[in-house]
């Protein structure tokens, strides 16, 4: 055991996550960080209303009524509202209206410190929160923990005020259902001393900025990516590996659900490809996620779609098979796609918003374009591809980037760090 690891394992902390789920973005960045606190002999364990893994420490709920179909049902119910009241079908809006029993499964468990995730889908009611009785911690994968119901406000800053006239719900009231959403919380959560943790500068600015989380306390813990899995791999024997052509430029683009979420910016990505095509000559477009070919736009150059990835060995090859990785997203946070893309030493092209500039700098690991105009991403893309020199000094920055700022075992000790930190004030306030 090397001495840094000996120091790590100097004492004890349960800490206990709760998700809908381990998959998923924000599951899969929960999940990276669980690993890494049990590498630091943290007990780390997993609350969760779907499990998609067999890995250690993972505990499913049991639904006595419902069965295998319970979080399905909760999350079906958990929507329904939105589908009655304004006719919305799939929309990305979390009610969580439902009475659960949640808290009290966490109760049971005694943890020392509670780090909440992506909790929507119904898997907790806002008045849960406070019969918590260990302390908080709230990692933001999204906006929703300080919302009216919506995951990304699409740019509309209500979530400063409070909600209401929802332009996602198409509301013309101010007392819609996202003002009641929004008031449930803040009856819920004010009184809460909870610690918000958020992996972009961006969201930590949108917390700092919203009615329910500003006189939080706010920290910015970036995310952690295995660096011995996402790294460079032969690009020949990359592309080999899913019959990739060899003698053209691969742009890749890829998210969990690239169809369902708009917001990923599928949609303006045939703009700049088109543009993109004749300056660069033969070029192929890879996209990967969960959509079917049919329902992908048409694009002005050869395109393969290569389906949703479960193996990260996988989709780290196919990331080092890339020449260049493209998210045309219109808000996020901090996506894994791009630090897996970097990890791998492949050079990215985003618009300049939300975390993006947390991973991309501009012009010496990839390019940042200006927020959603096609023209200057396809400008970046053929900056990035076009000098094969400065593709390989990218690509170089890329890779350090990430191991400098974004590996798992730096996350988990900051985390741990945090941890220690919120149990030792506890005790100085009721000493055992």
């Amino acid at each position: 055991m090397s001495t840094d690891l000996a120091k790590d394992r100097r004492r004890t902390i349960s800490v206990l996550h709760l998700s809908v789920t381990e998959g998923g973005g924000a599951g899969r960045a929960a999940q990276r960080l669980h690993g890494g606190l049990l590498t630091l002999g943290v007990r780390s364990s997993f609350l969760v209303d779907r499990r998609v893994s067999q890995d250690q420490g993972i505990m499913q709920r049991r639904f006595r009524l419902f069965g295998r179909r319970g979080p399905q049902l909760y999350a079906y119910l958990d929507k329904l509202p939105i589908f009655l009241l304004y006719g919305k079908r799939g929309m990305p809006w979390s009610i969580n209206w439902m009475p659960r029993t949640t808290a009290a499964a966490v109760n049971r468990l005694e943890p020392d410190i509670v780090n909440l995730h992506w909790i929507g889908d119904g898997f907790m009611a806002p008045s849960e929160l406070p019969r918590i009785r260990a302390p908080l911690v709230w990692t933001l994968h999204d906006m929703w923990p300080f919302t009216g119901g919506c995951h990304y406000d699409e740019n509309c800053g209500r979530y400063r005020q409070s909600c209401g006239h929802c332009p996602q719900l198409g509301s013309k009231h101010e007392h819609d259902l996202s003002r009641w959403v929004w008031s449930r919380k803040s009856r819920s959560w004010r009184p809460v001393p909870i610690t918000v943790v958020t992996p972009s500068r961006w969201m930590a600015d949108c917390a700092r900025r919203s009615s329910l989380f500003g006189a939080m306390r706010i920290e910015h813990i970036p995310y952690g990516i295995d660096a011995d899995v996402y790294r460079p791999l032969d690009k020949a024997e990359a592309r080999a590996q899913f019959n990739l052509p060899h003698d053209s430029t691969l742009i890749l683009f890829g998210a969990a659900a690239i169809g369902r979420d708009t917001r990923k910016g599928l949609k303006l990505l045939p703009a700049a490809i088109e543009r993109i095509a004749p300056r660069l000559g033969h070029c192929t477009l890879v996209t990967f996620g969960s959509v079917a070919e049919q329902e992908l736009p048409r694009f002005s150059i050869p395109a393969r779609h290569l389906g949703a990835f479960h193996r990260e060995a996988d989709l780290a090859a196919l990331y080092a098979a890339a020449d260049v990785f493209v998210a045309p997203s219109q808000q996020d946070n901090l996506p894994n796609t791009v630090m897996e893309a970097l990890a791998c030493g492949t050079p990215c092209v985003a618009f300049d918003i939300g975390g993006m500039p947390d991973m991309i700098e501009h012009r010496r690991n990839g390019y940042l374009a200006r927020p959603y105009e096609s023209d200057d991403l396809a400008v970046g893309i053929a900056w990035v591809v076009e000098d094969l020199e400065r593709w390989r000094k990218l690509s170089e920055h890329a890779r350090r980037k990430v191991e400098r700022e974004f590996t798992i075992m730096l996350q988990a000790r900051r985390y741990r760090a945090l941890y220690e930190e919120l149990l030792e004030a506890r005790q100085k306030v009721s000493p055992p």
